[in-house]
């Protein structure tokens, strides 16, 4: 386990606390009148951590036994400089969104709506946190990432449980500190969580350029490291 692998899971979920589930829906859950029931939305936050947990230590183990059956090959010079391509392609695609077309903003509706819909039982948020988790799970860059990473970082098994397991917690404890402020300071903090919900409704389609770039620029650089191009770039 190296400090540049920490650096780079630590990284990846700041990104995937930014996502619809693990940030978009708990903005609108806290907006809604009437008095916070911290316990069901943390049940949400909850359910959306142990999904991905789920998922994450299904791929990663999935991808260290196919690493074993191809024999060391996903540690072959070949494989590094793809992976090494793919995260320059990733940097390279998102500068397309450079926040001058118009934001499309059709699903974030969708999902405000969703998220607002219902009657905020215990149930309904579990549903609504397995759905949001079921979309997304194909499309979080990052977290697909740092599943990549794990897998072929050779860390023992119990290294990738707690690995994977503070990663999830990261992921959502941006929504996890809004919840607190708005419990503890809901006059403050219900200014900042309109804001946040103007940003997200207007802004959020360029949000993908981000995680494209920042996915990829960790992903080529966990490639070039393994490649020691940085060794001949010092010489």
């Amino acid at each position: 386990m190296t400090v540049a692998l920490l650096l780079s899971l630590a990284g990846l979920a700041l990104i995937d606390s930014t996502s619809i589930g693990t940030l978009f829906i708990p903005v609108w859950l806290l907006l809604a009148p009437g008095p916070v029931n911290a316990r069901r939305i943390l049940g949400y936050l909850a359910t959306i951590a142990a999904f991905y947990l789920a998922v994450g230590l299904l791929l990663v183990w999935g991808g260290s036994r196919l690493a074993d059956a191809l024999g060391g090959a996903l540690d072959n010079r070949g494989v590094l400089w793809a992976q090494l391509v793919l995260g320059v392609a990733m940097l390279a695609l998102s500068f397309r969104y450079d926040g001058k077309r118009r934001p499309r903003t059709g699903g974030v509706l969708r999902w405000r709506d969703r998220a607002t819909a219902g009657d905020s039982s215990a149930r309904w948020l579990v549903g609504l946190a397995l759905l949001a988790a079921l979309a997304e799970v194909a499309t979080m860059l990052p977290y697909l990432g740092a599943v990549g990473l794990l897998a072929t970082s050779g860390v023992g098994a119990v290294a990738v449980v707690v690995l994977l397991a503070g990663y999830c917690l990261v992921m959502v404890l941006p929504a996890v500190l809004l919840l607190a402020a708005r419990v503890a300071r809901p006059a403050l903090v219900e200014p900042v969580l309109a804001r946040l919900n103007a940003w997200i409704v207007t802004k959020a389609g360029n949000a993908l350029g981000w995680i494209l770039g920042i996915a990829g620029f960790l992903i080529a650089r966990d490639a070039a490291a393994r490649l020691e191009l940085f060794d001949l770039i010092g010489r």
